[in-house]
């Protein structure tokens, strides 16, 4: 599952922390802070990037990060600032996509995780992406993001059908792999109320890209890539890696 969601996954919203529950965002942003912690970089100004629901957000925020939250969906963002009222923190979120965020002034750190990255199936979006972080992040600044692998589109997820049962909904995932590593997800939710069953459902495409093209991405965008991870570790990447950790720097 991802963080990243257009503005219209309105279904998708509703359920989306349901079936991210085993995601374990306090690991995650302690995961993060260790990371920094080991490049001795003081995370100042930070950017939550396709922020979603806004969990890490609101972990980051509780351990101290001045941070805050951009995604494409007004409905994901809704959620974020319940979560945030509900933790009394005072975080802000805007509702922007990725390709051309517009930020008030410059951040010392931007992370982007849970494959956010991969919904963007074009290229040159991936491209405009790294170059509006560079733009608006300080020097010697960090950008932390993570993506799926091509392993992963093609021998993972590929045409499989998954599902997911939880208390809130019975989710039906089906994928489509199609060229240039691009992965067609659709899902199926049902939800009941009584004795009555309410479907609804979702499709977006995910794109998986090589490490060659990461990597020149940010290089053309002013970043230098200092550290790759096997995710949730601090392991250099394996070929059956399903999700890649990049941490780059800004020159």
């Amino acid at each position: 599952m991802n963080s990243f969601t257009p503005a219209g996954y309105n279904s998708f919203s509703q359920y989306y922390d349901a079936l991210m529950q085993n995601v374990g965002y306090d690991k995650r942003c302690e995961y993060i802070l260790e990371v920094f912690k080991r490049l001795d970089h003081d995370m100042g100004l930070s950017l939550d990037l396709a922020c979603g629901t806004g969990s890490l957000t609101v972990e980051l925020k509780k351990r101290g990060v001045d941070v805050y939250g951009i995604d494409a969906s007004y409905d994901m963002l809704s959620y974020a600032r319940e979560k945030a009222e509900e933790n009394n923190l005072d975080i802000l979120f805007l509702c922007q996509k990725m390709q051309s965020i517009d930020l008030y002034g410059t951040i010392d750190t931007c992370v982007c995780t849970l494959d956010s990255i991969n919904h963007l199936t074009k290229i040159e979006d991936v491209q405009k992406t790294f170059d509006r972080v560079s733009l608006f992040m300080n020097k010697g600044g960090y950008f932390l993001f993570d993506a799926n692998t091509i392993y992963k589109h093609k021998e993972v997820l590929a045409d499989n059908t998954y599902v997911y049962d939880t208390d809130d909904v019975f989710c039906v995932w089906q994928n489509s792999f199609l060229e240039n590593n691009i992965v067609e997800i659709e899902l199926d939710f049902f939800e009941r109320e009584g004795n009555i069953y309410y479907r609804t459902e979702e499709k977006f495409r995910e794109r998986a890209y090589s490490d060659g093209e990461v990597t020149e991405m940010l290089e053309k965008a002013g970043f230098e890539v200092v550290e790759r991870f096997s995710d949730m570790t601090f392991e250099s990447p394996k070929e059956n890696d399903q999700r890649i950790v990049y941490v780059a720097k800004k020159k």
